[in-house]
This record gives C-alpha cells, sequence and structure tokens, in this order.
C-alpha cells in the first residue's frame, strides 16, 4: 500500500433484501480484502436468523468483522461502534488499501464515515418518566410526540423500537434542540477516503425478496429462535422487526400467520426507511441490484478517479 495515499472505506448500502451481502463479498474478493458489517443487528451471536447473517459459506468467501461479535446481553452503542470500528479500520488499513463497509444501518455507517456532535448528556430523571409513560400508555404516544418535535428523524428511525424513540426524546427534552440536528452537524475529518455506493431496485422486486425472505426465516426455524430468546426479551436489542412481532404471538396476542405478515409488512417499512436515510445523503452513487453487471460498474465507480 502506498503511504503516501489515503486509503479508501468502500461502503456498500441499500435496503435490506437488496443484496448487499454479496455485492460486498464480491468486491472484497476482487480486491483482495475484507468486510466490516454496519448492520446493527447482526452483531449479536444469539440473532442469527431474523437478521439474515451471512452463511457460514459467504462468511468463508471473504473474512466478516462485527458479525457475532457481541452478546444481546452487552450495552453496545451507535458511539461504541464508532470507537471501535475506527480503532478496527486503523489496524485493517495497516494491511488493505481498500476495505468493505456493508450494511443498511444508516446511523451506523454515518458513525464511522462523519461521526456525531457529542449528543448532550440527559438528566435519568427525563429518561424514566419516558420509560414511565412507555410502560402506562404504550409506544403510539412518544411516537407522536417524535413526530411533532422532530418530524425529520421520525420518518427514519424504526418506529418499532421504543429505546431509539425515547432516546431521541430524551435529547429533545434536555437540549431543546431535535435529535436529527446533531445528526447533521459537523463532519468530522477521516483519515481515509470514503466511497458510498448503494444498491436499489424497483420497489415491487424489492418487497417479493423481502417477502420470500421472511418465508425462508420461517422454514429455518425463526420461531424457535425466537421463544428461545422470551426469556431475554426485555433487552433493547431484541426490540426489532423480526422478533417483536413473534414475542406477541407467543403472548397469544396474534396468531403465527399474522405475525409473520406483521414481519413482512413491518420489513418493507423499515426498506422504504433505509431508502429514505441513503437518498438524504447525496454523496451515495447508486446502482441497479438486478444489472446483471452491476459488480463491473461498482468497481469501475471505485477505479476512477474522481
Amino acid at each position: 500500500m502506498n503511504s503516501q495515499t489515503p486509503p479508501t472505506l468502500i461502503v456498500v448500502a441499500g435496503p435490506t433484501a437488496v443484496g448487499k451481502t454479496a455485492a460486498a463479498i464480491e468486491l472484497a474478493q476482487h480486491f483482495s480484502t475484507v468486510v466490516v458489517s454496519a448492520d446493527s443487528r447482526q452483531f449479536f451471536r444469539e440473532m442469527s436468523i431474523g437478521t439474515a447473517k451471512p452463511n457460514e459459506g459467504e462468511l468463508a468467501a471473504a473474512k466478516h468483522y462485527f458479525i457475532n461479535s457481541h452478546s444481546i446481553s452487552e450495552s453496545f452503542s451507535v458511539g461504541d461502534f464508532e470507537k471501535q470500528g475506527l480503532t478496527l479500520l486503523n489496524e485493517l488499513f495497516n494491511v488493505h488499501d481498500k476495505v468493505i463497509l456493508a450494511g443498511g444501518s444508516g446511523l451506523y455507517v454515518k458513525a464511522i464515515c462523519e461521526g456525531f456532535d457529542d449528543l448532550p448528556v440527559a438528566d435519568i430523571s427525563i429518561r424514566e418518566k419516558l420509560n414511565r409513560q412507555l410502560e402506562e400508555e404504550g409506544i403510539i404516544p412518544l411516537q407522536e410526540k417524535l413526530k411533532q418535535v422532530d418530524p425529520d428523524y421520525y420518518t427514519l428511525v424504526d418506529l418499532n423500537n421504543p429505546q431509539r424513540i425515547i432516546r431521541a426524546l430524551e435529547v429533545f427534552e434536555t437540549s431543546g434542540k431535535p435529535f436529527s440536528s446533531y445528526r447533521n452537524a459537523t463532519i468530522n475529518k477521516r483519515p481515509f477516503n470514503v466511497i458510498k455506493l448503494a444498491l436499489d431496485m424497483p420497489r415491487e422486486k424489492l418487497y417479493e425478496r423481502i417477502n420470500l425472505r421472511v418465508d425462508l426465516m420461517a422454514k429455518q426455524g425463526l420461531v424457535e429462535e425466537v421463544k428461545g430468546l422470551l426469556p431475554h426479551r426485555q433487552l433493547n436489542a431484541l426490540n426489532t422487526v423480526g422478533y417483536s412481532e413473534l414475542f406477541d404471538y407467543f403472548d397469544g396476542k396474534n396468531s403465527l400467520d399474522e405475525a409473520l405478515l406483521l414481519i413482512k409488512q413491518n420489513t418493507r417499512r423499515f426498506a422504504k426507511r433505509q431508502l429514505t436515510w441513503f437518498r438524504k445523503d447525496k454523496d451515495f452513487i447508486w446502482f441497479d441490484a438486478g444489472a446483471p453487471d452491476v459488480i463491473d460498474q461498482m468497481i469501475k465507480t471505485i477505479e476512477t478517479p474522481a
């Protein structure tokens, strides 16, 4: 690697089920490098089927980092990911002049590429008050409050994740400024170049792939995986699509068929929010995931000087 030229981080982003894993592996093989995951759910060892982790063959095809790296019982925030991810990249760039960062968690991609302004430390009483409201009134009033005080973040956040909503509300109540204003703040200079690539496909095709993936997860044993996690259901890592709906099924709130339909519906909504997030970042170069030469197109973009 030429010590005079900064190394390059190649981001491969896009909505769930679009084909990021396969593309990242092909790029890693072409450039003889490794993949760092920026999927906030695939960090956790205990969650495999419902998070659509790379399978054993895919993990063998290219070295991956931040897959199965943490336990759901560990506290692991986006700030922790930023610190650990930058430390890892520093080590990887001693060996590789290019590294792939792949995943659909926009906040985690942003953490590595740009970082955040320092968020205010919330008064513990504010968090307790919001948690009490969640217990007593459910999540809908909190969603409505977020929509009112921070409409930008409301369109992007996983609305099924109460901890994300509470975090945004406590930042607002502490500082008087919306959470999104901190997210859009100063870009921190990184010691590497960043090339941002994103995959998309026609909406009907993407939704069809999402529905098929959920059916496959069910065949692979998703229900059994979630059943085994019932004793840990209060953990933040499990407040997510594919797990919340099945916890409700085990509580008798819906049938299994209804739960699987809800997973499909909520995953489609999640994909729509992911696309909204990535499209707001004008540095992304978009590719049709269904194009037969999509990998060649991506390689050409990476190799063509800006």
